[in-house]
């Protein structure tokens, strides 16, 4: 028996109208053709004033995934998106073609998560002081600031075992590795095992911060000092950090100007503001980190081997997490328990073929790298179980990954634009894509930061 044709269109309608999830359907032309009543409840838009008309009269263009999948013709599934600021969904877009396979429109299911992230800074908070107290009612030693350091590998204990030694000194430490192989955990580690722990420690990213500002954040100024400065003056990092530690983060991307002025600090124990005149003593340790070969920049003459050697006093190297899989079921299990708390979600299991898939894998993050993938993983899986299709899903392809394996040397300016490619998604990720904070974490115009974005192919639209 044929089923009449207002029958079906009566079943899908009421199919759709019950849904949990926001629907929108959308013509060739961008017009809305169907918007249920949860797409009225998230949206706050009535279907009689949006049926009609284009999506672009309540959205902008680059933010509606209709329109995206219109052009593309692919399919979209369960992605992070941010159709409004301050607003998250899941969802999932596909195209819509009739009986002779012409595209006639496009449909999106959209699943509210504002809540979620919106509480993700809070609940982060509450998880490590969780952390830290079930680390102290376990009995484990929580005096060991090594601690927070998770593997079992020789080579990362090796390294643990320098850091303690570098620690019960006051020598300059410089930690070498690559990015998000944990060096300024080392760093936090060695400061809490020295003397200097109940003092500061004060980290400083000498990539971030744009050039014309460095001087400023390092050493401060005096009140007047320029045009805009504040009228009581400012001190600067390595005030801050009197008695204790100054991280540099990034050390590699000093300007030449100021490797000069953080050597003289160095050898003369003592620092000028900006505009002053008067010498302060400054009692600073310094902990250097680069993912850099020094060696290769004071060869440049990018790097100058005055500052290089001071610096180098005790020099230690984190190892890559290829250099350490065993670890990786230590440290999967350890950002699950992290995960799971942040986003009130039972610890899913884990199946065996799933973890020899991420052992598999090159890991040229490293350790921030799988956090990202653990954290991505929680937030979208539906089930209790993570099976290697699941793993596979969230990987990034082959090709990246042969080149992983076989990378090829960078010029000086291609590592550059590399690190500030990364430290631009760091920043949109910190940031829930909220492009005005991250110009201004990241010291530029927000003209700037787009153009930036568009020169590295970084799509945060989505």
């Amino acid at each position: 028996m044929k089923i009449p044709d207002s029958f079906a269109v009566h079943t899908l309608n009421t199919l759709l109208s019950n849904l949990e999830e926001s629907i929108s359907i959308v013509n060739t032309k961008g017009e809305m053709v169907y918007w249920n009543e949860i797409a009225e409840d998230t949206f706050h838009i009535k279907k009689e004033e949006i049926i009609g008309r284009h999506v672009t009269d309540f959205f902008r263009e680059e933010d509606v995934m209709n329109l995206k999948v219109l052009k593309s013709q692919k399919a979209v599934r369960e992605v992070h998106h941010q159709p409004l600021p301050n607003h998250h969904v899941l969802i999932s877009t596909i195209p819509i073609f009739d009986e002779h396979n012409q595209l006639i429109g496009s449909m999106s299911v959209e699943k509210d998560i504002t809540t979620t992230i919106r509480l993700t800074e809070k609940l982060s908070a509450k998880s490590q002081e969780l952390q830290q107290l079930k680390q102290k009612i376990s009995g484990n030693d929580f005096n060991d600031p090594f601690n927070k350091i998770k593997g079992t590998s020789k080579s990362l204990h090796l390294v643990i075992n320098d850091a303690k030694k570098a620690a019960k000194s006051d020598a300059t430490v410089l930690i070498t590795g690559e990015s998000g192989a944990g060096k300024e955990l080392f760093a936090q580690a060695i400061h809490n095992e020295s003397s200097r722990s109940k003092k500061a420690f004060i980290p400083i990213n000498c990539g971030a911060i744009p050039e014309s500002l460095f001087e400023s954040e390092l050493f401060g100024y005096e009140a007047g000092a320029y045009t805009g400065a504040s009228t009581k003056g400012k001190p600067g990092k390595m005030e801050l950090a009197e008695g204790g530690t100054l991280f540099l983060d990034e050390v590699g991307e000093l300007p030449l100007d100021m490797q000069v002025k953080i050597l003289r600090a160095l050898q003369e124990k003592e620092i000028y503001r900006i505009g002053g005149q008067t010498p302060v003593k400054v009692n600073v340790r310094i902990i250097a980190a680069t993912n850099r070969i020094l060696e290769n920049m004071v060869v440049e003459g990018t790097f100058r081997s005055d500052l290089f050697y001071r610096l180098n006093v005790i020099s230690t190297r984190v190892p890559p997490l290829r250099e350490r899989m065993e670890d990786i079921p230590i440290l999967v299990y350890d950002f699950l328990k992290e995960f799971s708390s942040i986003y009130n979600k039972s610890i899913p299991t884990i199946h065996q073929e799933a973890f020899n898939r991420l052992c598999e894998y090159h890991w040229p993050g490293n350790i921030r790298e799988l956090r990202n993938l653990i954290e991505r993983m929680v937030v979208l899986q539906e089930g209790n179980e993570i099976f290697e299709r699941d793993i596979n899903q969230l990987l990034p392809n082959e090709i990246a990954i042969s080149k992983a394996f076989n990378p090829i040397t960078p010029s000086l300016t291609e590592e550059k634009e590399s690190l500030e490619r990364e430290r631009i998604i760091q920043t949109l990720e910190k940031t829930y894509r909220n492009k005005s904070i991250t110009a201004k974490e990241l010291g530029m115009s927000r003209a700037t930061l787009y153009k930036k974005m568009k020169k590295y192919g970084i799509d945060f639209t989505k």
